[in-house]
């Protein structure tokens, strides 16, 4: 029997207290063939938990504990206590426990006192009559990790019998979840993978069905056709001799990852791929090479979509389940052509030819409305200061050249440049009155608004103090003829006191 591969083990062991000179060597590969590994461990308990690891990990293992098994005492026949027995099996077993991660309490750690994890599972009512046990979807193997023991005899001895415990899954509330089933076969001890969610004996749901049970177009014929681009097929020996050392599944993998590289998979999502006329494109980037006349043939592609754009050919419109008017024929182009720069550039680093292929579709490809205009500023720009360096033109020669360059302009030149005339020369939009106020940096502030508002109201209520009215400000100054009667008063009475005064 020829060997394919061999991985081998060192296992150095030294007793019980002794130090351990050894230096473990982590798994590296001699050849093609060979993988060598060195480990130690002390002598006893110790060695058999290390085994026992070993064994978990090179054979793909994992620990299942069957908890709270009835079992009478030894001693004393009329009671009965629970135990638990530690069982090792492959790791597929538990695929279907695990699809929803770590539940809370469902791996703990081995109770046997193994460097493992362990998935405890509770023991149910065995059930006699194989009809009422529930449909299997896998078994495996198991083998007790303390096989001696007595729980795990008397386990063995009522499985062999015959008989078939159920286990659930460890919950806190809920319903009971029944996830394995241990039965003997042909005196041989299987644990079963029971399925937890949807029976393996229903109708699968329909390929159409996406999530929620909606109903989704799905592009299943164009699924079916990948499906059978990338087979698995044995390989020969020409094919090994030419793969080298590399494995061939290897090649297997970037062929599947370069063709789902940029494939959709529902017919409203795209476009590109809805088009008979323009399949082939696909096809021909996938490849590692590109012939001369594999060039020519993609670069005929998209001077295809650039002709279709030309005369304004129609296009598929996805199904978006929207009523009313579908999008615009221009938008449609602008996003077919989004599609076929993304198709492109996911293969562009493959060889220098499917790069050409990029540089082409960027040279076909319609600039967005934004750049055409900034484009036409910017040359317009040039154009001015390269007539006022040459003493300026006039304005029939200036025409005149302008009809040379318009007669020169291929078709969609011609297209564009109308299209950027109309965008620049538009008009701007009117602005409304509100708007114009709303703009306007005006010199009052909210203050002033409102006490204005304030003062004419109170001028609507009352009559203004007169006083107020005469003054400057906001305050009256009472009583402004007081003064001046009471120096017009000193006066009259200086005049009197001269008068009564004697003549000398």
């Amino acid at each position: 029997l020829p060997i394919d591969e061999c991985e081998l083990m060192l296992v150095h062991t030294v007793p019980v207290g002794h130090d351990i000179r050894i230096t473990e060597k982590p798994c590296r590969e001699l050849n093609s063939c060979v993988k060598f590994e060195v480990t130690s461990s002390q002598s006893g308990r110790h060695l058999y938990n290390k085994l026992v690891y070993l064994c978990c990990k090179h054979f793909d293992l994992c620990s299942t504990t069957v908890t709270g098994i009835p079992m009478k005492e030894e001693q004393n026949a009329s009671s009965s206590a629970n135990y638990d027995v530690e069982l090792l099996h492959p790791a597929t077993a538990h695929d279907e426990l695990f699809k929803n991660e770590h539940a809370e309490g469902l791996v703990i750690k081995s109770k046997e006192g193994l460097p493992i994890d362990t998935t405890p599972l509770k023991w149910c009512t065995p059930k006699s009559n194989v009809i009422e046990l529930h449909q299997c979807s896998a078994a495996y193997r198991i083998c007790p990790v303390d096989v001696n023991s007595r729980p795990s005899s008397c386990l063995t001895n009522f499985l062999i019998s015959g008989r078939a415990v159920m286990l659930e899954q460890p919950r806190k509330s809920g319903a009971k979840v029944i996830s394995h089933m241990l039965a003997a076969h042909g005196g041989e001890i299987f644990i079963h993978s029971l399925p937890t969610s949807r029976s393996i004996l229903e109708d699968p749901p329909s390929i159409s069905e996406g999530c929620g049970g909606r109903v989704t177009d799905y592009r299943i014929t164009a699924f079916g056709e990948f499906m059978k681009e990338n087979r698995l097929a044995p390989t020969n020996a020409s094919l090994l001799e030419s793969y080298g050392n590399r494995k061939p599944y290897l090649y297997a993998i970037d062929h599947l990852e370069k063709s789902s590289r940029c494939w959709p998979m529902v017919i409203s999502e795209t476009i590109l791929f809805n088009l008979q006329n323009l399949s082939q494109l696909p096809q021909l980037l996938v490849q590692e090479t590109l012939t001369e006349e594999q060039l020519l043939e993609c670069t005929k592609l998209i001077y295809k979509v650039l002709e279709m754009e030309q005369k304004n050919d129609p296009l598929p419109i996805p199904a978006t389940g929207s009523r009313g008017k579908g999008p615009k024929r221009d938008e449609l182009y602008r996003q077919l052509w989004s599609e076929l720069e993304t198709l492109v550039r996911s293969y562009s680093d493959t060889s220098e030819k499917h790069n050409k292929v990029l540089e082409c579709l960027l040279n076909c490809k319609k600039p967005s409305d934004e750049k055409v205009i900034v484009t036409r500023k910017t040359a317009s720009k040039k154009e001015d200061k390269s007539g006022g360096g040459a003493g300026g033109l006039t304005e029939a020669e200036q025409s005149w050249k302008e009809l040379d360059r318009y007669q020169q302009m291929s078709t969609r030149e011609k297209m564009e440049s109308s299209q950027g005339e109309k965008t620049q020369d538009a008009p701007p939009p009117k602005k409304l009155k509100a708007e114009e106020l709303l703009m306007r940096s005006g010199g009052q502030t909210l203050l002033t608004m409102w006490n204005n508002r304030l003062k004419t109201i109170h001028q609507k209520r009352s009559h203004e103090f007169d006083a107020r009215l005469d003054s400057p400000g906001d305050k009256a100054k009472l009583y402004i003829h007081l003064d001046e009667n009471s120096s017009e008063q000193s006066n009259v009475n200086t005049a009197n006191v001269a008068k009564k005064q004697p003549v000398m």
